[in-house]
């Protein structure tokens, strides 16, 4: 990083000499390496900068920065940001002085308090009162060779820190995006298509408007029919701004998904901000969810914008919806029907531009009808609602997530471990009530264990006896139910993603998810010794006799229980 200074150093005319802290060092290092990850992703431009620059605040001190990516005459040709809530500052309105002396000068530009700068001062047409808050702002050119080719700035709250460690990081970060733009740039005039301009993709869109973009989340893995169809779903309903309503098992990935819509939105430019409403009591719950005042209750020393107001513009994701109370329900809806708040102890209202997004594993239907949930937010909230599958209803993509998994344990530990194809087999048989993430869950622990450099069948933790899948539901009354209680889907038909599939008429008997545990009775609700009719009827009393809900119970498809139900005469009942 010295070298990196003093290659630059005309740059900056008072250059601080660098700090001899090494742990702050080896921690900018550290991040060095995941930029340089990030920049190597096989994405398109504008996606690996956005990364980028979402990486940044976690990195180091600021308030707010952009990538300004610079066309051929000067102008920029799109901005990755992170933390601008203006959306002035946004197109770089207030730092567009500094942004053209950067680029008229092609050096460092640190300006320690931009209440004192003119450049600053000209462009807001104001002049900063005392009691402003000190800002200081760091610009550095992004070169290709010679050509300035972008900007990229931070601003943060002045302490009277020294800034040399970030300026000698910030150049080192704007060396390597140099060199990533420079890279696209050659493949494209070469003919290799990389990116694809925005305007392009949309201007495609609007002359057809059913089509919509492809899912490119590297974070979704799968060719199930299952998953597919979730999948479509979620292209269509990315594209508006309505309101979705994610439901499904425990493990499943919620918030994967609700991600996916963000990045595939025209609001992902802007903030994907997160909230468990679970996790929170009552009274925390809506000081971070609307924000507070300075000395609304005890303890709050400063003004605090809450998720609405940092998701301005971009989308919300409130996971546990249905965890609530009744009274914070009321309070939630007149944000979500009028557009607008107040802060704990605050008197001004505040208008917010949010794309929200729920998510929830609880029968909101059976709530609303024990008066636990309000209908009207019910139906606010559930304009799509969209069941996510359990892993069970997409075993093909066992073996596609596993390998995923091991090699992230791979990158994570420096380790080269890799599954035998009798692994994968067996792998591919487990039930896995606690889906996806269970999954991760086996394959982490049996790579920690594993003895060798390949995992076999032996390696798995159900092999020996102790599967703690099937422990956990043999332990529970309910079975399976009791981990993964999934959301009636009587009321969602329309974008439930499970589809019936051919049913092996060959046999008479029914079939039941498996256990990778030959020591376990394969069944995920009755003992051993019951028959597979008694499985059948007792996973049909507790659907309430809904043979959709009794497949997803036993792992199994509607049209298997209707044929099975038919094979063993037993008479549906209805009520």
């Amino acid at each position: 990083m010295a070298n990196v200074l003093r290659n630059r150093a005309d740059e900056v005319e008072q250059l601080p000499k660098l700090s001899n802290n090494m742990p702050k060092t080896e921690l900018l290092l550290g991040g060095i390496y995941k930029i340089s990850k990030l920049l190597t992703a096989l994405m398109p431009l504008e996606t690996t900068l956005a990364n980028v620059a979402k990486a940044l605040p976690s990195l180091l001190r600021m308030r707010s920065g952009a990538i300004i990516v610079l066309a051929a005459r000067g102008e920029p040709e799109f901005i990755a940001s992170a933390g601008v809530s203006d959306p002035h500052l946004s197109r770089a309105g207030n730092v567009r002085p500094a942004i053209e002396k950067i680029v008229t000068t092609a050096r460092v530009l640190v300006i320690p308090d931009t209440r004192n700068s003119e450049l600053f001062r000209a462009n807001l047409k104001l002049s900063p009162s005392r009691d402003a808050i000190p800002i200081a702002f760091i610009g550095i050119p992004i070169r290709a060779g010679p050509e300035t080719v972008g900007i990229l700035w931070i601003d943060r709250v002045r302490d009277g820190a020294d800034h040399d460690e970030d300026i000698g990081f910030l150049t080192m970060v704007a060396d390597l995006v140099g060199q990533t733009i420079s890279f696209h740039r050659t493949l494209n005039s070469s003919g290799t298509q990389v990116i694809q301009p925005r305007r392009k993709r949309e201007a495609a869109q609007r002359n057809d408007p059913g089509t919509y973009p492809p899912v490119e989340m590297n974070f979704i893995a799968g060719e199930s029919p299952a998953l597919k169809q979730v999948l479509d779903i979620v292209s269509a309903v990315a594209m508006t701004n309505t309101t979705v309503l994610l439901r499904g098992e425990s493990g499943t990935g919620k918030e994967i998904f609700a991600q996916a819509i963000h990045e595939l939105s025209h609001r992902r430019k802007k903030a994907f901000v997160k909230l468990n409403c679970a996790a929170l009591p009552e009274g925390v719950l809506e000081s971070e969810l609307f924000g507070h005042e300075k000395g609304a209750f005890t303890g709050a020393a400063s003004q605090r914008a809450g998720r609405f107001e940092l998701a301005n513009g971009g989308t919300l994701l409130l996971d546990e919806i249905g965890e609530i109370s009744p009274a914070f329900q009321a309070k939630l809806l007149r944000v979500l029907q009028e557009g607008e708040l107040e802060r704990v102890g605050g008197t001004k209202t505040l208008k917010v531009d949010v794309r929200l997004i729920c998510a929830t594993n609880k029968d909101l239907e059976a709530a609303v009808s024990n008066g636990e949930f309000r209908a009207d937010l019910y139906y606010r909230i559930s304009v799509v609602p969209i069941v996510l599958p359990p892993l069970r209803e997409r075993t093909g993509d066992i073996q596609q997530l596993s390998k995923i998994f091991l090699d992230r344990f791979n990158s994570e530990n420096d380790r080269e471990l890799a599954f035998t194809a009798p692994a994968l087999d067996l792998i591919s048989q487990c039930y896995f009530p606690g889906n996806v993430r269970e999954l991760e869950n086996c394959v982490r622990r049996t790579a920690t264990l594993a003895h060798s450099t390949t995992i076999v069948p032996s390696d798995f933790a159900c092999q020996k006896g102790q599967c703690l899948s099937s422990r956990l539901w043999k332990g529970s009354p309910g079975g399976v139910r009791a981990i993964n209680n999934l959301a009636s889907a009587k009321t969602m038909p329309m974008l439930s993603p499970f589809s019936a599939e051919p049913c092996d008429t060959s046999t008479t008997e029914v079939p039941v998810a498996k256990c990778c545990d030959s020591n376990d009775p394969p069944g995920p609700t009755m003992s051993p010794c019951a028959t597979k009719r008694d499985r059948l009827i007792d996973a049909m009393e507790k659907a309430g006799w809904v043979q959709a809900k009794a497949a997803r119970m036993l792992g199994l498809t509607p049209r298997q229980i209707g044929y099975a139900l038919r094979q063993h005469q037993i008479e549906v009942k209805k009520f």
